[in-house]
Parts: structure tokens; C-alpha cells; sequence
């Protein structure tokens, strides 16, 4: 499959579909999460506070 430079957001969500059918996942379907968190604080600062922890 081709994702093309000025799709549609419909297109993409075919192209997405069609993805999930040939793939045949079996899970957690994670792009029903995509965009859908909201973070307090900024996430690079969250990353380098985890990352200092190690």
C-alpha cells in the first residue's frame, strides 16, 4: 500500500482499514489510542526524568 504526500484523512483511514485486515491482528488494537492521551507536563521532560532514574 501507497501513502501518497496530500492524502485525505479519509484515504488514510481506508488505507488504515485495509492494513488491519491484511495483517490480521490479534490484541490490543492500539491505533484506537493514537492522539488520545493529554499530558500534564512536557513529554521530552518526562523522558529524561525516566531516563535519569536508571
Amino acid at each position: 500500500m501507497t501513502l501518497k504526500q496530500g492524502a485525505t484523512k479519509k484515504r488514510i483511514q481506508i488505507i488504515l482499514e485495509d492494513l488491519a485486515k491484511e495483517l490480521n491482528l490479534k490484541g490490543v488494537d492500539v491505533y484506537k489510542y493514537c492522539g488520545k492521551i493529554s499530558l500534564k507536563r512536557d513529554a521530552l521532560d518526562i523522558q529524561k526524568k525516566l531516563r535519569d532514574e536508571w
